[in-house]
């Protein structure tokens, strides 16, 4: 029977005769146009009346010192010799103990403990409760735990009366979410660089150094992969990170968010009818066309890194090159490859744009072969009028400006041994067709 030829892929990128570019998002379809003028706007947003620190543990409750205000520990990441190594279920006597980044049940959940219980008569594993049992039994553990469920019924305006007539069952019942739920947070170290001595210098993802940053993704795809395995309803699972509260964080405390869902994404369930189509479409809509238009901005063995095109933001798109699609299935090697890249593209964006970082990843049920991309969106303009009456979207920075401002960084930032040595950037990568090898057929 032969083989039925996949749809043209449309042009994503027009610049017409008065420097206007239209945008077309070859996943979306979502459509953005970049018009000459609208581009001479402040991006960063800067402390106005930076205030000298006088306990940077202390800042907000995700800070060293504040341990006590978040859940209990489902996992952390500490530096042993050269490298740092995972362990799990911390006690509370052991809290302060040196860390680099902390997992914990989020207090405030998208997607609830009592929606995957209600919905799908979810249990909560048989690990957990047993690491729940061995939390409560411990008296601090209890009190800590305990005194976390009193702090998230007073800002959820539970009456102080309603409180008191609980029983001490049904405040433990309130726990639950923070040993079995589906929405977690890792949290790093540090509010601020070392040594700060005001409020402007915060600690961001592009100030670690390249391997405290690998850590950091190590622990985030490691929580990934557990919160699959212990709830089999859940159909993906969602990675970002919120930089700045211009970009929604609620701290301007570095620290990543993980969400189950009950359903395959909007994202995958658009992309996957073109991909059925043609297997190769991210190669040769993303990667490849981009090569096409000189919008690689850098590269390593294991991923590359792209001027985006088709988003509502100026956004940086950090593509890996693994046959493997899901994260925790990449080598050692090849989720380092993918964090130098993030890492990088982090440093170069510097500290003071707010940005959203996104994990686009195969749902667990799908066909399809997807390649795990990560996405850095800089929230740098205010969706408007115009935008919500025509869903035409202005994005005020075109991906050759994109460009143009991450590159000459990114070089600045290597010759100072900021960023990975091993990164090749612009004019320095191959630009090799096909580089994604998610596509079972280029393996």
């Amino acid at each position: 029977m032969p083989q039925s030829i996949p749809s043209p892929i449309p042009p994503q990128l027009t610049r017409l005769a008065d420097g206007t570019i239209k945008q077309l998002n070859p996943f979306s379809g979502t459509e953005i146009w970049t018009v000459p003028g609208r581009a001479n706007r402040p991006l960063e947003v800067t402390s106005e009346n930076p205030m000298p620190l006088a306990d940077t543990g202390k800042t907000c409750a995700f800070c060293a010192d504040r341990i006590l205000e978040t859940p209990p520990e489902k996992a952390r990441i500490a530096r042993s010799g050269d490298d740092a190594v995972i362990s799990y279920a911390t006690a509370v006597d052991d809290l302060a103990e040196p860390w680099e980044f902390r997992r914990v049940g989020n207090l405030f959940e998208i997607v609830s403990y009592d929606f995957w219980v209600k919905n799908y008569g979810y249990k909560m594993p048989v690990a957990a409760q047993e690491r729940m049992e061995r939390y409560l039994a411990d008296p601090a553990g209890k009190a800590h735990a305990l005194s976390v469920v009193h702090q998230k019924a007073t800002a959820s305006h539970i009456e102080t009366s309603e409180w008191e007539k609980m029983t001490e069952w049904e405040r433990i019942q309130m726990a639950q979410p923070f040993f079995g739920g589906g929405h977690e947070v890792i949290i790093s170290r540090r509010h601020y660089v070392d040594g700060a001595h005001d409020s402007s210098q915060l600690a961001s993802s592009g100030t670690l150094t390249p391997q405290e940053h690998q850590w950091y993704m190590r622990l985030t795809v490691d929580a990934m992969r557990d919160l699959y395995a212990q709830n089999r309803y859940a159909k993906y699972v969602q990675v970002f990170q919120n930089w700045l509260r211009p970009a929604g964080a609620s701290f301007d405390h570095l620290h990543k968010q993980l969400v189950a869902i009950d359903e395959r994404s909007v994202n995958a369930r658009m992309e996957a009818p073109k991909v059925r189509d043609n297997p190769n479409y991210y190669n040769e809509a993303a990667v490849d066309y981009a090569s096409s238009q000189n919008l690689v901005i850098a590269e390593n063995k294991h991923a590359i890194a792209i001027a985006g095109f088709g988003h509502r933001y100026p956004t940086l798109e950090v593509w890996s090159r693994s046959a493997s699609c899901q994260p925790w299935e990449h080598t050692p090697e090849e989720l380092r490859d993918v964090s130098d890249l993030v890492h990088a593209m982090h440093a170069a964006t510097g500290v003071f744009i707010p940005t959203n970082e996104e994990w686009y990843s195969k749902p667990l049920d799908l066909d399809v072969a997807m390649p795990w991309r990560i996405l850095i969106k800089w929230r740098v303009s205010t969706l408007a009028g115009f935008e919500g009456g025509t869903k035409i979207y202005v994005n005020t920075i075109d991906p050759w400006m994109l460009r143009d401002k991450v590159v000459p960084k990114l070089l600045e930032l290597r010759a100072e041994g900021a960023i990975a040595q091993s990164i090749n950037i612009a004019t320095e990568c191959s630009c090799k067709v096909n580089s994604l090898k998610y596509n079972p057929n280029l393996q």
